[in-house]
């Protein structure tokens, strides 16, 4: 019979970029996970900075080009959407890049205002305040402005939020101010349009009555976001076009609008079989902005994106042991995990997303289907299906086995709630940061340990 490595390279094509199996073992773009593993531990989070780098890159070199080529008039500007991850480690790697930040909460203000006081940001970098706004999130970029930070465009979420800035703003330039179009969602979603955001009938109104005489505001950006992501369907098309044309009749109107946020949705790759073309996407994204403008003869806008999941998903990876093999019936065989889904990786859980998973050793035993299965008490802590096939195969050994689940670094830990209490009292678990130093050599940090018992009880009001 075939080999697990042998197995795996006819059905999806191995080794991939940033996967390769020397002497038996799986490493990760260079990382040999069974050393970290006899290091640390499992189950085991790691984030490994420097992708997160080579993503923003990659997706600005992608913008550029595409700008040559089509003769856009227009200029790029990357944001990263801090709630995909808010750690220090992540956002300070990605400040690296010359990007600006998107925000979607009240608690991201003093968090880029503690990272300007460490020198990390200036003051005239440029911040996207997105979301339906309480009073303190509208308060802290109230505050912000009038200490100098000259860039932050708090997007209007709603009309009635205008009012507070129309009372407290008080500047000596006018202040800038974005508006949300209220997306419509696609054909088999249960709602028709965003709870999120301004009808699109209603935005050109709204600035005409409230904005457009007052001296100290103007409007300078358009945003909008398709929930399904940038992909190259019929919807996306169709929607793009619309908020273009919008953008376009709006401009004739309004001589301050000159920038087009298009948000997130870039995806990340989540399978050995993913399959996207960036390059096209871009280009064509850039294209046919460019046309509408043409047609409507307008001058494009610069573009902005919000790009959460691209950035940081692929850096980050989590590993299991198994802790036991479980025959439950003539066809199902269960590894159970020293971890589990739910309180470790709850995008697999709610919304049945599937990771990269492979082996980290044994890739020369022969291979069998199997479940896993995590250790809470929970009928629904499973995983059982490959993004590239119906089912899960993992080596077929008796001798001690590890997994691992790679590309998870977007919005598993703070939906897991990182540091508190997690379904059966699972601790989370240890979680290493990773860099490169200048001779290529690997540099570990324990960014934090696995939770203990009296951390746990000290939560639950115990001590």
């Amino acid at each position: 019979m075939q080999s697990y490595e042998e197995f795996i390279d006819l059905s999806v094509g191995f080794p991939q970029e940033g996967f390769e199996v020397i002497d038996d073992e799986l490493y990760f773009h260079d990382l040999n996970l069974m050393e970290m593993i006899e290091t640390y531990g499992t189950p085991l989070r790691f984030t490994y900075l420097p992708i997160i780098s080579k993503k923003i890159q990659q997706a600005k070199l992608l913008f550029k080009k595409a700008i040559v080529n089509n003769n856009y008039r227009g200029s790029y500007k990357y944001c990263y959407c801090t709630k995909s991850s808010h750690f220090k480690h992540v956002v300070e790697e990605a400040l690296k890049n010359n990007i600006h930040l998107e925000t979607s909460s009240a608690f991201d203000m003093p968090m880029i205002d503690a990272l300007q006081k460490k020198g990390v940001v200036k003051k005239d970098m440029t911040v996207i305040c997105n979301g339906f706004k309480t009073y303190q999130y509208k308060q802290y970029i109230i505050d912000m402005l009038h200490d100098g930070y000259i860039n932050i465009i708090p997007v209007l979420d709603n009309k009635e939020e205008f009012n507070i800035y129309d009372d407290e703003v008080e500047m000596d330039t006018p202040c800038n101010l974005g508006i949300r179009i209220a997306a419509e969602e696609q054909p088999d979603s249960q709602f028709y349009t965003s709870r999120l955001g301004i009808r699109m009938e209603d935005v050109i109104e709204f600035y005409n009555s409230k904005v457009a005489h007052n001296p100290a505001f103007r409007v300078k950006l358009l945003h909008f976001f398709i929930n399904s992501g940038i992909s190259d369907t019929p919807y996306y098309w169709n929607e793009l076009e619309k908020y273009v044309t919008l953008y376009c009749k709006f401009k004739k109107i309004n001589p301050h609008l000159d920038t087009l946020d298009i948000g997130g949705g870039m995806p990340f790759k989540d399978s050995l079989v993913f399959d996207f073309d960036y390059e096209y996407m871009v280009n064509e994204i850039v294209k046919r902005i460019k046309e509408i403008c043409a047609e409507n003869d307008v001058v494009e806008p610069d573009i902005i994106t919000e790009f959460g999941k691209y950035t940081v998903a692929e850096a980050s990876g989590i590993l299991y042991k198994v802790l036991g093999r479980k025959q439950q019936n003539d066809r199902e065989r269960w590894l159970m995990l020293d971890g589990s889904f739910i309180t470790n990786l709850p995008d697999v859980w709610a919304l049945n997303q599937k990771y990269i998973l492979l082996p980290i050793n044994n890739w020369d035993a022969e291979y069998e289907r199997v479940n896993l299965g995590g250790i809470t008490c929970d009928g629904q802590d499973y995983y059982n299906q490959e993004a590239h096939m119906n089912s899960v195969f993992m080596p077929k050994t008796r001798k001690l086995q590890y997994i691992g689940f790679f590309h998870t670094g977007a919005y598993q830990e703070v939906l897991s709630g990182y540091g508190g209490i997690h379904h059966c009292l699972l601790p989370s678990p240890k979680h290493v940061i990773i860099r490169r130093n200048r001779d290529e050599t690997f540099n570990f940090e324990v960014f934090g340990e696995e939770q203990n018992s009296k951390q746990v009880l000290k939560i639950l009001g115990y001590v």
